[in-house]
């Protein structure tokens, strides 16, 4: 399991290394990409998911921090095989990458920006392609 971790702790300085240099930006600043398509745009998210819940930061810890309780409580039913550990340990980085901005800056640092989708980081990236790649592998599996 150790090995596993080590993948998280690499995921985890990426998506804090990037929001750090994000947050060199001017709040709100933009800086295009590809002009139109992505942007490098800095926000502070003081909610949840595509920011709803604006203030709500701590009820969003507390609901990740039981989140995290449970992955870890039910591991061994959940981490059955090499994917699905791998697949968990990427969920539970980017509940722990999020967890890091809300507890120490009160808003969580999102600057992937592609314009046609609500600005996001590394950290939710890891939390949506892990989260949806889990249950269709635990869906088309258990076939």
């Amino acid at each position: 399991m150790k090995k596993y971790w080590l993948y998280g702790l690499v995921l985890l300085f990426l998506d804090q290394i990037t929001k750090f240099f994000a947050r060199t930006m001017t709040k709100g600043q933009s800086i295009p990409i590809i002009k139109n398509i992505f942007h490098i745009t800095y926000v502070q998210n003081r909610g949840g998911l595509f920011g709803m819940f604006q203030g709500s930061v701590m009820i969003i810890a507390l609901l990740s921090v039981i989140m995290m309780g449970l992955l870890i409580y039910n591991w061994d039913e959940l981490a059955k095989d090499k994917v699905s550990k791998i697949l968990m340990i990427i969920i539970m980085t980017g509940i722990i990458g999020n967890l890091i901005d809300r507890f120490f800056l009160g808003y969580v640092t999102d600057f992937i920006d592609f314009r046609i989708w609500p600005v996001f980081n590394f950290a939710d990236s890891y939390l949506t392609v892990s989260s949806l790649a889990l249950v269709v592998k635990e869906i088309s599996w258990k076939k």
